[in-house]
């Protein structure tokens, strides 16, 4: 499997997110009907889950987060979400989380609170709200995992969950745009390699013309 600046990407498939993996972490495994799919990739990256301490979610969202139970009472692995995130799957809100459109039940977890600043390893949380209020982007000064906030080709995430906001997700990408990013890992569609400035720029141009 292809590894990039010390990422694995894990392309998802039906409707579950994106995964990564860098050093021993594990970025957004998608949901439960995806573990199967997950453990098989991360074989074929030369990994065991036994390599994985650490679940960083970029948001609360189901398609993101679902696979985050069997994962800790499984495997024993620590979950961690933005603070403003953490709330809604402390509280079981299959709203908030939209785990309730999908017909399923929040995830039943421990989670571990992160804030803008924290690090993780050389990737530093970077909190950019307006998919949802506390979706955070993974940066290590030349790529960004994204999450939802923002895709490849001038796309980004919808804002009108619970939670969302076109006003924040429009600053989100503004912030973004002013970074110096090589590689962008997002959390559905192709990832990009090397010119990924690009397509953030247009990603904030075009939110700029709508919002």
């Amino acid at each position: 499997m292809e590894k990039i600046d010390n990422i694995i990407p894990i392309i998802s498939r039906d409707f579950n997110s994106n995964a990564y993996i860098f050093n021993d972490i594990l970025v957004d495994p998608g949901t439960a009907s995806n573990i199967d799919y997950l453990l098989e990739n991360i074989k074929l990256a030369g990994l065991s889950i036994d390599n994985i301490n650490k679940i960083v979610n970029t948001h609360c969202h189901f398609d993101h987060t679902g696979a985050n139970e069997y994962l800790q009472k499984e495997f024993g692995l620590e979950v961690y979400l933005h603070k403003l995130d953490a709330d809604a799957i402390i509280r079981r809100d299959g709203e908030e989380t939209v785990a309730s459109h999908f017909g399923c039940s929040v995830p039943d977890i421990n989670v571990k609170i992160i804030e803008e600043g924290d690090k993780f390893y050389d990737f530093e949380v970077l909190h950019t709200p307006g998919h949802t209020h506390g979706s955070i982007c993974l940066y290590n000064g030349q790529s960004l995992i994204s999450g939802d906030t923002v895709f490849s080709d001038g796309s980004f995430g919808r804002s009108d969950f619970k939670t969302g906001s076109q006003t924040d997700l429009n600053k989100s990408l503004k912030r973004l745009a002013d970074l110096d990013v090589s590689n962008l890992f997002t959390g559905h569609g192709p990832y990009v390699e090397a010119n990924a400035n690009q397509h953030i720029a247009l990603s904030s141009r075009t939110a700029s013309m709508l919002y």
